[in-house]
């Protein structure tokens, strides 16, 4: 798993090709960054948009309702390697384990050897100043390996205050060398098992070193599009050889931000620096499922006592979904209101769901107006929508979990 080991391892309302808030075109303060793959995307006629410090593709030529479509029917291939790999390195597993459970409220340390765990790194106030990926080695000799991978806007400070507060026996190594894809979509098994007999048998949430070619390949069985697919990393300068044999597969079409913001929405899935931040708790985002009750009993990650009561009281506002009548989209930072025309909250994200056929929206509102079919309003460009809570996700997943 690790390169230690003996193997290297829209602004408009109405439907239309724009992104939603994923792919904000914001003004670079410094020169943007480019991954490994930025011809690749140049070569294929993509438009691309500064987000989280670098170049990144929001489309390609046939556009983002085209890529949802594929995605949801066949395979879209996204470029991910501008977000954070690091591994954690330390005797033994217990040891690496408790070390990040006093940084995030996941159980680490029954974390199995080939599986992976969604959690979060958490303040000092219980706030979520990342979301993250953590995977267990299943490599002999790696017992006490963990992966960790963050996102794109934050690795800096991730990685910063995961350093400061590990004991002495625990180390992170920063994996800047490495670079990740994702192949998401009903067909991604079968694009995969023809380089990789077997590959069928992985399940959700479950990690394995393989080889594609020359290429030694990491590859979990996991993604954040609601599809099944994987996420492939691979040393950077392997990245291209790996994206060519994928993008060459009939299958497989690549796709951009905007499509992954899309599928990601219609998913339910909060977006950290939208619908997570430093001011929001993992109870409040409707994530308290991802804080076992072992670490509800024993508490000791930052910000426990608060999250704890939230858990025990109920938090004061909840993420819920959001379905406005008509053709207009609300966007991030629309206002929600009661019936009474009373604020009760806020959008953080919202767009036009492709496969939904209409506009939808997440956001936080006061937990008395959380239950779905509650009517409320939404405000936008100074006019109120009708909308309604609704259950998430808007589309049903596809993960293949297993029996």
């Amino acid at each position: 798993m690790t390169d230690q080991s003996t193997t290297d391892q829209s602004t408009t309302d109405q439907p239309s090709d724009q992104p939603t808030d994923a792919a904000p075109a914001v003004e670079p303060q410094q020169p943007l960054r480019q991954t490994p793959l930025h011809a690749r995307h140049a070569a294929r006629g993509a438009r691309f948009v500064s987000f989280a410090g670098y170049e990144m593709p929001v489309q390609y030529l046939t556009g983002i309702l085209a890529e949802h479509a594929h995605t949801r029917t066949k395979a879209g291939l996204f470029d991910i390697a501008h977000m954070g790999q690091a591994f954690l390195l330390g005797p033994d597993h217990e040891t690496t384990a408790r070390a990040l459970e006093a940084l995030v409220p996941a159980d680490i340390l029954g974390l199995q050897p080939g599986r992976l765990r969604y959690t979060q790194l958490l303040s000092d106030e219980g706030g979520i100043l990342d979301d993250l990926m953590v995977t267990r080695s299943d490599e002999p000799g790696e017992d006490g390996v963990l992966m960790l991978v963050v996102n794109a806007a934050t690795k800096a400070a991730d990685f910063d205050r995961i350093e400061q507060r590990l004991p002495a026996s625990v180390r992170l190594m920063r994996a800047d060398h490495r670079a990740l894809l994702a192949l998401q979509g009903p067909a991604a098994a079968e694009v995969l098992a023809r380089h990789l007999p077997g590959i069928a048998d992985m399940v959700f949430m479950t990690a394995k070193s393989f080889r594609i070619g020359r290429i030694e390949v990491h590859l979990s069985r996991s993604g954040y599009t609601g599809e099944d697919g994987f996420e492939l990393s691979v040393r950077a300068d392997r990245v291209v050889e790996l994206w060519d044999i994928l993008a060459a597969d009939r299958d497989v079409t690549p796709v951009g931000l905007g499509a992954r913001d899309s599928l990601r929405l219609e998913a339910g899935l909060p977006l950290h620096g939208h619908d997570i931040d430093a001011a929001t708790t993992p109870v409040e985002a409707g994530l308290a499922w991802s804080i076992p009750p072992r670490r509800r009993a024993e508490g000791g990650f930052p910000g426990a006592e608060h999250i704890l009561k939230e858990i025990a009281e109920g938090p004061a506002r909840l993420r819920v979904g959001l379905l406005p009548e008509g053709k207009a989209p609300a966007r991030e930072g629309a206002a929600i209101v009661d019936l009474e025309d009373q604020p009760i909250g806020t959008v953080t994200s919202g767009g036009f769901g492709p496969t939904l056929g209409g506009p939808l929206a997440m956001g936080y509102v006061n937990r008395r107006f959380a239950e779905p079919a509650t009517p409320v309003k939404l405000m936008v460009r100074g006019k109120p929508l009708t909308a309604r809570v609704v259950a998430l996700p808007f589309v049903p997943h596809r993960y293949v979990r297993g029996v």
